[in-house]
């Protein structure tokens, strides 16, 4: 059984620059897996040497963008979203992640997006 998790991250960056790192092959491959490739729609994830494929099914430039995986059992917990918050008020840039894991993989699938935001934030220069 999937777990719907939601995971949110202060980041000191543009919007504009931190969706580039989210939606682009180059971008997520700096922090998000080994290497990534584009085919249209489809993305292709590398990590050690294995690669999953997911599609974009929504994207607003700068906003948010959702992928479903291709091998996943459940549909409707197979998505991964980023999206990019702008506190109106302060000026604060969040970065939101909304992913699902198995129930009993949940404290270390948070630790790995713990460790891969680090990646990102190493690489924006936070």
């Amino acid at each position: 059984m999937k777990k719907k998790i939601t995971l949110e991250y202060t980041l000191n960056s543009s919007p504009k620059i931190l969706f580039s790192r989210l939606s682009t092959p180059g971008g997520l491959s700096e922090w998000f897996a080994d290497d990534v490739n584009v085919n249209g729609n489809t993305y292709t994830f590398f990590w050690e040497g294995e690669e999953y494929k997911a599609d974009i099914v929504q994207k607003r430039e700068n906003k948010y963008i959702r992928f479903r995986w291709h091998d996943a059992e459940d549909q409707e917990a197979s998505c991964l979203e980023f999206r990019v918050s702008l506190d109106e008020l302060t000026g604060d840039v969040a970065l939101i992640i909304t992913d699902f894991v198995d129930e009993d993989d949940q404290d270390s699938e948070i630790e790995l997006w713990d460790s891969q935001v680090g990646k990102l934030k190493h690489v924006l220069g936070l």
